[in-house]
């Protein structure tokens, strides 16, 4: 068994900056529609959810990195962030190497300026 744990904090401004200029294209690059959908639903406060998805997946590439192949380059739509029926973020993934997975855990977080993630990786 093996343990990995990857963080990654954001300041909420960037993200707002890069919808705000790039727009539709930028959000299409790193977001799945199931988590635009969500974003766009929080209104006033969607940067705030578009910045923490973007630091779990940040946090998540972080944390499983190092057993990806070589030759596999990870997308940002490899990891989707979907809330359970609680609210707690879970990690749905998308890359060959997820059956090495046992289970991962993900914690976001934000306020006014800055979104935070921390994911915990256990191996089987």
């Amino acid at each position: 068994m093996r343990i990995t744990c990857g963080t990654d904090i954001i300041e909420i401004s960037r993200i707002k900056e890069n919808i705000d200029t790039i727009g539709e294209k930028f959000i299409e690059k790193i977001y799945t529609e199931k988590e635009r959908n969500y974003c766009e639903s929080k209104q006033a406060q969607k940067y705030q959810h578009y910045a923490a998805r973007f630091a779990a997946k940040e946090a998540i590439f972080k944390a499983i990195s190092e057993s990806l192949d070589n030759i596999y380059s990870f997308s940002w739509k490899d990891a989707e962030i979907e809330n359970d029926k609680n609210g707690k973020p879970q990690v749905h993934l998308n890359i060959m190497k997820k059956d090495d997975i046992e289970s991962i855990d993900l914690s976001i977080s934000h306020c006014k300026e800055y979104a935070c993630a921390n994911v915990v990786v256990l191996y089987k």
